[in-house]
Formats: structure tokens, sequence, C-alpha cells
């Protein structure tokens, strides 16, 4: 019988050069690696090392199996994902795969950010290089947790990573929350963004007025989104069916409230300047609740110094000349409303769906950043016909041997290393909870990575070949899973430029997996 590290190292390299991969069809031609005829003689090679590992009836443990890198799994293709497998990738010899559950890579850069802020996506480009490789491969239309355990990846790979994300939202947990109108602002930016769980969330937008609970940046752009004229995202890479439904919108007047005042607001200065001069609208800010806050501003930090201020002009300002004549054609309108705290949707008479919500009146406890909203008894009633809740998303356990502190909503870790359980990393959401933007993750996800390649130098990973894919390829195989490569992905990415291209988009998502395996010959 051949050694066991051979026998893997023989059948890995077979499954990694072999003719054609699993899964393609004529339609899309063989591996990758042979396209480029410039590979072929090296994959010849490759073979022919392949059968001179046996002699005289003896297989041989060739020097390249000795030598193998250590093979490692990130769990997510989001920017936590992709940015952790940057760094780990400065490993010369480590072998990252990515597996994702949705069949397209990129996570909240693709399913998160606003249509309207292309440049954000630049970032994709990056990643792309990444997933291309030849140590890299990206596992989509994989669920880990049901279509394989975490257990069952930590005894293939040398190293696990979770970097799933964030895939929940943060309840309400009031009366009415189940009316129809009621809508998380994750579903509602899923939708308009192609997310495939929420193509079919059909808001009903022939209200007059929407409330969106939470004053961060995801509700900043839900509010943009409703508000933003149509014509002005029909170049963008908004779902072709969510512009269809804004184009009939009836929304005129967006309420964006928080529960405490506007020290402690969570959106950047970006985004309230591209509210402030958003086409067609006008903002509606009350002086009451800036009183006091101009001889504390010059005591805050430069960025919330910054943005107070913005707010502070907005609100009791006259605007010049040109802005008043802008404004005073708006059609449209949105405000601010503080100390606010959601107690109750109401419902319409007969029941069916949202016509107001029910805010307790709050005051602040405390200074800064840290005060605490106290209610004071009041309350005040605001009629809308569309509740959007945006107070944060929330992480869920993938599996029940991965500990999950479902209070905090995160995987308890130091500094990424997965607290009582060796080889297990995080990084992302899933480490350190919803905050921050993508240049935090990427300095979060870089740290995750250092702290796992240092453990790898000093030996606390597992020692000897680890069999990576190969194993897993089989398991999943046996259960019917059917994982799609990067490649398949940019078959799939070429399809939706195709489709954007007659209507001047750089793309029209494709929405239904079923169709992108249909599109990929599965």
């Amino acid at each position: 019988m051949a050694p066991r590290c051979w026998r893997w190292w023989h059948w890995s390299t077979w499954r990694r050069t072999r003719l054609p991969p699993t899964g393609s069809t004529p339609i899309f031609g063989g591996s990758d690696e042979v396209r480029d005829p410039a590979n072929a003689k090296a994959l010849g090679k490759k073979r022919r090392r392949v059968q001179m590992g046996v002699k005289l009836g003896k297989l041989q443990l060739l020097p390249e199996a000795a030598e193998q890198g250590p093979q490692i799994c990130v769990v997510g293709s989001g920017p936590a994902g992709f940015y952790t497998t940057q760094h780990l990738l400065k490993h010369p010899r480590a072998h990252v795969d990515i597996y994702e559950k949705q069949l397209v890579p990129f996570g909240l850069v693709r399913f998160g950010v606003a249509p309207d802020h292309p440049e954000v996506k630049n970032v994709i480009n990056t990643f792309t290089q990444t997933a291309r490789s030849d140590r890299c491969a990206f596992r989509g239309n994989v669920v880990v947790g049901r279509d394989v355990a975490v257990s069952e990846l930590q005894a293939a790979y040398h190293a696990v990573v979770l970097s799933y994300g964030a895939e929940d939202h943060q309840a309400l947990e009031i009366p009415g929350e189940e009316l129809p109108g009621v809508f998380s602002a994750r579903a509602f930016v899923g939708w308009y963004n192609g997310l495939p769980e929420n193509r079919e969330l059909a808001p009903d937008l022939s209200c007059d007025t929407a409330v969106i609970l939470g004053q961060g940046n995801v509700a900043l752009d839900v509010a943009r989104i409703l508000l933003t004229p149509p014509g002005h995202l029909e170049k963008t890479d908004i779902t072709e069916a969510a512009l269809g439904v804004l184009r009939q919108s009836r929304v005129k007047t967006v309420w964006i409230v928080g529960r405490r005042g506007p020290l402690q607001v969570a959106f950047t200065i970006k985004e309230l300047r591209e509210m402030i001069q958003l086409p067609g609208t006008r903002p509606m800010l009350d002086p009451a609740d800036f009183l006091g806050l101009q001889d504390r501003i010059k005591e805050l930090p430069r960025q919330r110094k910054r943005l107070t201020e913005l707010l502070l002009r907005t609100a009791t300002e006259k605007p010049g000349a040109e802005e008043a004549a802008r404004q005073a054609s708006a059609t449209r309108t949105w405000g601010l409303r503080f100390f606010r705290s959601p107690q109750q949707v109401l419902p319409s008479p007969d029941g069916q769906r949202v016509a107001g919500i029910r805010l307790a009146v709050t005051r602040l406890e405390g200074v800064g950043e840290a005060a605490r909203a106290a209610p004071t008894g009041d309350t005040e009633d605001l009629p809308c016909g569309l509740v959007l809740s945006s107070v944060g998303y929330k992480s869920r356990p993938i599996d029940p041997n991965v500990p999950f502190d479902p209070k905090l909503g995160v995987i308890p870790n130091m500094e990424g290393r997965v607290l009582g359980v060796p080889g297990l990393y995080c990084s992302g959401w899933v480490k350190r909870g919803p905050t921050g933007v993508i240049a935090t993750t990427m300095t979060d996800s870089f740290l995750t990575g250092q702290m796992l390649l240092q453990d790898l130098k000093a030996g606390l990973l597992p020692s000897g070949p680890r069999p990576g894919y190969a194993a897993i390829e089989a398991l999943l195989s046996s259960r019917g899973v059917q994982p799609v490569s990067f490649s398949d992905w940019e078959k799939l990415d070429a399809e939706e430029v195709s489709r954007g291209k007659g209507a001047g988009k750089p793309r029209e998502k494709l929405l239904d997996p079923q169709e992108m395996l249909r599109l990929l010959g599965r």
C-alpha cells in the first residue's frame, strides 16, 4: 500500500491537472489552465512526474509532496474573506480555498454597497486578481454548516478562517413589527442590489411617507435610493426589477429617526453631504435639536466636528439664493428626527398593513458618543406607510460546534484566534461585530491573517500534509452539492455585463440561482 501522504499528493495533483474539470460542458470549454497554450508544456511535465513516481511497481514519495504548503480554508468571500486570503498568500507556499454560500463572490461589495457608489466597488478588481492566483480557489454554492461541517473542514485543512459576515438584522422587538410594510433595511438593500434571497421582497411604495429607524450610513443609503430621481439610477447596476418599482414610487417624505441626538449619529459626512445635495429634495432639520451645540463643537474630534458643523449649518443657516431656489422647487423632502425611540408599529384600520409608528420621546443620560437614550414618558405618533428598520446587522452561529456569543453576535476570539479551538480563526464582522467600513475590515482581516501565519511559523498548527479540497470535493459530490469555480463566476459576470450593455448599465445582475446553474450547464 502506498504511503498515505504520497497517495494524497498523487490524487490532488491529478485533480488539479485533469481535463476537463468536473461539471464543464462543451459550451464553456475545458480547464482554465490549458486554455493558455503556454501552460500546456508545464502541465505535461507535471503528468510525467506523476508517472515517474511509479518505479518497478513501487510508489515513491517525490520531493514536491514532502514540501506541500499549508492548506487553508476561508469561509466567506466578502471583503473580510478576500483580505484575509490576500495576507495568507504572503506565505510563499500557502494554498487557500474560499468557500461561499452564494454562487457569486464579493459579499457586501456586490450586495451591500449602494448602486450609485460604483467607486467603492472598484475593490472587486483587487479581489479578482487574488482569486485568479494559482494558489487560491473559489468554491461557491457551498453552505458551510449545512453542506459541509466546520469539523470536516478542520480535518481537511491545516487551518480554517470564518469570515462569513453578518447575515441577519437586529429585530426591533416591538408590537406590529410583523405587519406588511415593515422591512429590515438589510432586506431592502438586498432587494435593490440583487441578493437572490431578497429578489421577491416587493415593497409597496404607494405611500406618501416612509420612516427609517436608525441613523447610520445604511439608513442614509436607503433614504437616498428612495428619493433619488429614477433617471439618475438607470445607468447603475441596480436591478431592473427594483428600478421599475422605484419609477412607480409615490414616496415624497422620508424621516430618518434616531434614539439619541446630533452628536451621536453614526453616518459619515460623505453620506450626509450626498443627502443635502440630492437633486429634487430639501432637508428638514429642527433648529431646536441643535441648541447649545455651537459651544461644544470645538471640543469634538476632527471628523465628528466637521460632521456636526455641517448638520448645524444645514439646520440653522439661511441658504444662499441658488440653494434656496433649488429647495423651493424640490418635490421631495427628508428629515432627521432625534431623541425618538420606536415603541409600536401602528396598523391600518383593517389591520392589514402599517399606518404609522409610535415613538417614545427620549432624553440623553451621559455625554458624547457614550450617552444613553432614556424615555421621558412622552410619545408621539408619526403616520407612514413604510417602515424600514436600520438598527444594525447581526451574525448568526454557523455550526453547533463553533463557539458563538449570541448577545454580542460574534465568535469569541482573541485577535482572530477562536477561543478554545486551536486552528480555527475568524475575521471581519463575525469577529468584531458589524461596524466600520471596508478599510476597517481590511485592517482587521490582515491582523487575523498575521496571527495565523505566526501560529504556523511557531508550529502551533497541524504538521504533515492535509488533503484540502480533494477530501471536501468528495464529500460534496456524495451529498449532491455542485460547487462553482471562479471561472464559472467569470462566465456569469460576462453574461451580466452583456445583459446590461443594451440599457447602458455596467451589468444586469442575475437574480435566480437556478438560472445561473443552467447558464453553467449544470
